[in-house]
């Protein structure tokens, strides 16, 4: 039987620049009984994302539900941990909202300007891609947040 290495930590080196954004996927338990979709859980969910956003917790590019799981493009705070942060907003919507995640996340750093463009078009396609809706514009449960658009909401592409 192969064997495989142990899961990374989620600690950002310290040779990684400060600024850097990563994708993060969360997915939920199996467990879970309401998708994150539900509009009571979405809704809360997306507005928690926007007072981390507002409160610079993060910087958030992009954040999507998917009944079952989520996507997101976050930039931290140089001196905050990306996964002490991740933690507590877990464990915020957990006690609050009821939602069984499960115990890890995935992420990736974006390297590269146009991988962070190419990550975010990808990922507004996937509610058309399970068929959850026809055109990532008419998806609901998708948050951007820009410079220019820092309270959050659609902003075009």
């Amino acid at each position: 039987m192969p064997s495989y290495p142990g899961r990374l930590a989620h600690q950002t080196p310290a040779w990684v620049e400060t600024g850097a954004t990563y994708h993060i996927r969360i997915s939920v338990d199996l467990g879970q009984t309401l998708p994150l979709t539900d509009p009571k859980i979405g809704s809360a969910l997306l507005d928690s994302v926007r007072f981390y956003h507002e409160r610079c917790r993060w910087n958030c590019r992009l954040f999507l539900l998917m009944p079952d799981h989520l996507h997101a493009l976050l930039t931290f705070p140089y001196d905050k941990d990306m996964g002490t942060i991740i933690a507590a907003w877990k464990g915020y919507q957990a006690k609050h909202l009821g939602i069984h995640w499960q115990g890890n996340y995935f992420d990736h750093r974006i390297r590269r300007r146009d991988e962070l463009e190419e990550k975010a078009a990808y990922l507004r396609l996937n509610p058309v891609r399970k068929n959850l809706c026809t055109h990532d514009e008419v998806w609901p449960w998708m948050l951007e947040c820009a410079p220019e658009n820092p309270s959050g909401g659609r902003v075009p592409p």
